[in-house]
Parts: structure tokens; sequence; C-alpha cells
């Protein structure tokens, strides 16, 4: 699932529409399922992930400093 996708499915679900409607619309761009549409169990994974960020943007930050952080340190020589 691109942002774009996401921001879709978001956009879409306020107007009233179901997942299941929307899902056919969806057009995975790029990999191994380019031109097909995403699973519903993919977009619903999408959307909780993105409720968690909602809910929790300072854990995310902290997720993602911690993993750049454990990068750079694994990318250091020794």
């Amino acid at each position: 699932m691109t942002d774009d996708m996401l921001h879709t499915v978001l956009r879409r679900k306020a107007l009233g529409e179901s997942v299941e409607q929307i899902q056919p619309a969806l057009i995975i761009p790029t990999g191994k399922r380019k031109g097909q549409s995403p699973s519903v169990a993919s977009i619903y994974r999408a959307l909780a992930e993105h409720e968690k960020t909602q809910a929790y943007p300072e854990a995310v930050e902290t997720a993602h400093a911690d993993f750049a952080a454990l990068q750079q340190r694994n990318g250091s020589p020794k």
C-alpha cells in the first residue's frame, strides 16, 4: 500500500464507502503484484497501522529513531 492508496482509502471511507467497495479501484504501482489490486486484508492492515501512527505519533518517531541508530551502528566499522 502506497501513501497515495492509503489516502484514497481514507478519503473514500470518510464518504461512506466500504473497504470492499474501494479495493477494486486500487492498483499496485510496483513490485511482484504490479497492476493488481491489494487484498482487502492488506488494506485493513494499512488502516490499522495508520490508526497506530495517529494514536501514538511519539512512539512511531522513537521507533524510527531507534531503527536509524541501529542501522548506523551496524553499518559502522567494528
